[in-house]
């Protein structure tokens, strides 16, 4: 069942996006060569902790961390870890925080150090993509239009979209219906509403798009060992513009 927000539950989510947000915008400062991601991932539970808020994917279906950390050619689902990130790398952090009972996920491809300029190229047009989705995220549309306003962008630039994972409702646990394919076909799917609460998040690699699990039964990586990206925002749908909760271009950020 897809299910709409009341207004309660649309400020808490608002108010956990602003925490993940400013998350992400300190993570920003800490990523270069030499950190781990283990580091990263104890920053995160720790800060919220001291907000009163909870790493949500702690647990969940027994995943062990409060991040997730995927480099270089893995899609997501990565596990923080001891070894140090190291010049060229990229590195995506993705976390889902409970703050209140108001949920929020976003997931942030970073740069480590000095990158080619096929990588840069890469993250910018992933970055691109999740913002071209966000447009077609208002009431009315179907999640078709997503999908297929991120597929005609990345398509002719040779990119692969991964099809193996996808966005999703969110609230009141971390995957809720529907899910939120990054392709597809115009005007096909269910229709979206004022007040659903979803997730896009596109996976996109250098190379083909198939992907391959490791044997921890999470980790996801690329099958031809191209490098991955992901840019993830949580949004409100709305009759216009949609709310991006996470949205990390704001003032009232929380000082961590």
């Amino acid at each position: 069942m897809i299910q709409r927000k009341s207004e309660r539950e649309i400020e808490l989510m608002k108010e956990s996006g602003r925490l993940v947000a400013s998350l992400h915008k300190k993570i920003a400062t800490m990523i270069k060569p030499g950190v781990t991601t283990l580091e990263i991932d104890r920053f995160v539970e720790d800060s919220l902790k001291k907000v009163g808020a909870k790493p949500a994917q702690k647990g969940y279906q027994g995943y062990a961390f409060a991040t997730c950390a995927s480099i270089n050619d893995e899609i997501c689902h990565g596990f923080p870890r001891k070894g140090k990130l190291v010049e060229g790398d990229i590195v995506t952090i993705d976390f889902v925080v409970d703050y209140n009972g108001g949920l929020a996920d976003s997931a942030w491809t970073y740069e480590v150090g000095s990158v080619t300029d096929e990588v840069k190229k890469l993250n910018q047009a992933t970055k691109e993509a999740l913002y071209k989705g966000i447009e077609q995220a208002v009431a009315g549309n179907r999640i078709g239009d997503i999908g297929a306003a991120i597929q005609s962008y990345i398509d002719p630039l040779g990119y692969g979209i991964v099809r193996d994972f996808a966005g999703h409702g969110i609230g009141p646990t971390i995957h809720e219906s529907p899910n939120i394919p990054h392709y597809g076909q115009p005007s096909r799917g269910a229709r979206l509403k004022e007040g659903m609460a979803i997730t896009i998040e596109p996976m996109i690699n250098i190379g083909e798009w198939q992907s391959s699990m490791d044997s921890n039964g999470w980790t996801a990586r690329t099958q031809d060992g191209s490098l991955s990206s992901q840019y993830e925002h949580t949004l409100i749908v709305t009759d216009g513009k949609p709310i991006i909760t996470t949205d990390q271009d704001r003032d009232d950020l929380f000082d961590l």
